[in-house]
């Protein structure tokens, strides 16, 4: 059974720094790429970083130079590192995998920067 689990999220300062996660299990993780991907309140999901099986990396022009989304094959797992957030970076985040024919999210984890 294919699971795709984010933590991480929590309550930040304008300003601040968070580092999500994402453990996925029940796939062949070096085979998948792998996405972040956000929901403000009231808007569509957006994509927010990439990074493919590869290591090709990603980002929405709104994260760039803040953002930095990394992989480790070895523990399934991906990462999100942010910093300098700011109060339009409040979101449900979302993990996603995918490959040609397949693709899984998460449940979500909640970031919300306020003062």
């Amino acid at each position: 059974q294919v699971q795709v689990v984010e933590s991480g999220g929590g309550l930040v300062q304008p300003g601040g720094s968070l580092r999500l996660s994402c453990v996925a299990s029940g796939i062949i993780f070096s085979n998948y790429d792998m996405g972040w991907y956000r929901r403000a309140p009231g808007k569509q999901r957006d994509l927010v970083a990439t990074i493919t099986r590869g290591g090709v990396t990603n980002y929405a022009d709104s994260v760039k130079g803040r953002f930095t989304i990394s992989r480790d094959n070895a523990k399934n797992t991906v990462l999100l590192q942010m910093s300098s957030l700011e109060p339009e970076d409040t979101a449900v985040y979302y993990c996603k995998a995918s490959r040609i024919g397949h693709s899984a999210w998460g449940q979500g984890t909640q970031v919300t920067v306020s003062s």
